[in-house]
């Protein structure tokens, strides 16, 4: 079959470039699109070179302190005991189940216009000029002096107490 083909090839005009084309028995062919990776390096030529870094070197790059304080242990049966007791004092669940979808469809909706945003061919670059040029005003207006770090100060505690509801 392949005698054929090469002799159907070598009468065309295109002899080289169908010859080309076909792929002979001893080369091996790649359908891929990911480039070449060299083969994997067995494990114990890893170890060999983790084992020419000195000892005290590698332990003064990587100290650990041990501590016998447990600080940071969370119960899980004490969590969701605390939660269930949180959602038991809660009165309108429906509300609450309300927001929490609501703000779920949110970010899927804004993920979904800054997806279609981002994929205008000049649009994501403007807005990064916009972001940018209003970064630049906020840190100009309230950050550079200290007068106006104070202002922001108190601007963000009353925004806090009308939140809170202590105004």
């Amino acid at each position: 079959m392949a005698a054929t083909v090469y002799a159907a090839a070598a009468s065309s005009s295109m002899a080289g470039t169908t010859a080309a084309l076909i792929p002979s028995a001893n080369r091996t062919t790649r359908c891929s699109a990911l480039p070449y990776l060299p083969p994997r390096l067995p494990s114990h030529s890893f170890r060999s070179s983790i084992k020419q870094v000195s000892e005290p070197r590698r332990f003064s790059l990587h100290q650990i302190r041990a501590s016998s304080e447990d600080t940071s242990s969370v119960d899980p049966s004490e969590l969701f005991t605390d939660l269930k007791e949180k959602w038991d004092a809660v009165e309108n669940k429906s509300t609450v189940l309300l927001y929490g979808g609501g703000a779920i469809v949110a970010v899927w909706l804004s993920s979904i216009v800054v997806g279609a945003i981002n994929s205008v061919p000049l649009l994501p670059k403007i807005m990064e000029l916009v972001g940018l040029g209003y970064t630049g005003w906020f840190v100009y207006r309230y950050l550079l002096f200290k007068s106006s770090r104070k202002e922001l100060a108190t601007d963000i505690d009353a925004l806090k107490k009308k939140i809170a509801g202590t105004e």
